[in-house]
């Protein structure tokens, strides 16, 4: 062997080689198992940071809140909300400073969701696994808007939630006239008002809690914060006032959170909303809000929109089939009908 040839020999054997970081372990899409994973459920979200309750709504005891955060394996389209079951691992202890993570969002059995506007069909999801939605609307001090009461209806339906009004500020105005318009829907409504000595009506809000997992939603100003804190005694949501120029209430809750009523079951408040868009609801799903008309469509053209001359609820309203109200409830659905489809402002 020449001399030049033991020479690249000596060279080539004191190269380093540089293993491949991506070669020195087989590749793998299994996901760790996480069998070891707690369970518990989101009770507060604030800037990425999730309040667990360890065992879930239906524990008893102590009510031990985990701090959290999402694991990086959930991947940025995995949504958490308040409300939903997860698997934690890390530091459950719930030690000042420590942080546990969340690996696990297990299957929701309801999701109450809006959108932006009736055009925007991407979802806001709001609230997880719950069973109610009561929808809290002032009588007076602002004026009710029964628009944004169905809006809420249809929502809950969609959701599969129960729904529920509860009515406030009857002091100042009397909630026959506008109760006679939900008459036909058999929606159950509660009524409160204020007096020197607290919330009278608030004893029938807690049996009608009491056992559930209730979602609170409404327009600013309606004293929804007032009720959830009368209903957990130092909840402390901040209470906003009306302004006295436009008629509405400023936003005073910024996120959702939920927390254990003292007779049982959970209440979740939520901040305040000015719109309530349905463009996540698919239009044929709408009749399900009101079922005083669905049967009426039996005599419907095929591919009826509802709101066109040859449409069978006109007739279904006018023989009395749908109750004294069915005009008005039709006009209703037909009203957001148009919205859902961006045809009109609502």
């Amino acid at each position: 062997m020449s001399r030049r040839s033991r020479g690249q020999q000596d060279e080539e054997s004191r190269i380093r080689f540089r293993p491949n970081p991506r070669g020195n372990r087989p590749r793998t899409k299994d996901r760790p198992s996480h069998a070891d994973a707690v369970l518990a459920q989101v009770v507060t979200v604030d800037r990425g940071r999730y309040g667990c309750l360890l065992g879930g709504f239906e524990s008893s005891g102590d009510d031990l809140v985990i701090t959290a955060m999402k694991a990086r394996e959930l991947g940025g389209k995995t949504s958490v909300i308040v409300g939903d079951r997860v698997g934690l691992v890390g530091d459950v202890s719930g030690a000042e400073g420590s942080l546990a993570r969340i690996v696990r969002v297990e299957p929701r059995t309801s999701v109450l969701r809006r959108s932006a506007d009736d055009t925007d069909r991407i979802e806001r999801t709001i609230v997880a696994n719950a069973d109610q939605l009561a929808v809290v609307t002032a009588l007076a001090d602002p004026e009710p808007r029964p628009r944004m009461v169905d809006r809420c209806l249809v929502a809950a339906y969609d959701a599969g939630l129960d729904p529920l009004l509860v009515l406030t500020k009857a002091d100042l105005a009397d909630p026959a006239g506008f109760t006679s318009g939900y008459a036909a829907l058999e929606v159950p409504w509660l009524v409160t008002q204020r007096s020197p000595d607290g919330i009278v009506g608030l004893d029938a809000v807690r049996e009608r809690l009491a056992g559930r997992v209730t979602v609170l939603v409404g327009h600013s100003g309606v004293g929804k914060s007032t009720l959830f804190n009368a209903l957990v005694p130092g909840a402390s949501r901040a209470i906003g006032r009306v302004n006295d120029v436009t008629g509405r209430g400023r936003h005073t809750s910024t996120s959702a959170v939920a927390l254990r009523l003292p007779d049982g079951g959970w209440v979740v408040d939520t901040p305040g909303v000015r719109s309530f868009g349905l463009g996540h609801v698919d239009p044929s799903r709408l009749l399900h809000a009101f079922p005083e008309l669905e049967a009426g469509t039996d005599d419907c053209p095929r591919g009826c929109s509802h709101d066109e001359a040859e449409c069978g609820l006109d007739a279904w309203v006018a023989e009395g089939h749908a109750g004294p109200s069915g005009a008005a409830r039709l006009e209703s659905l037909r009203r957001l009908m148009r919205a859902r489809l961006g045809e009109t402002d609502y």
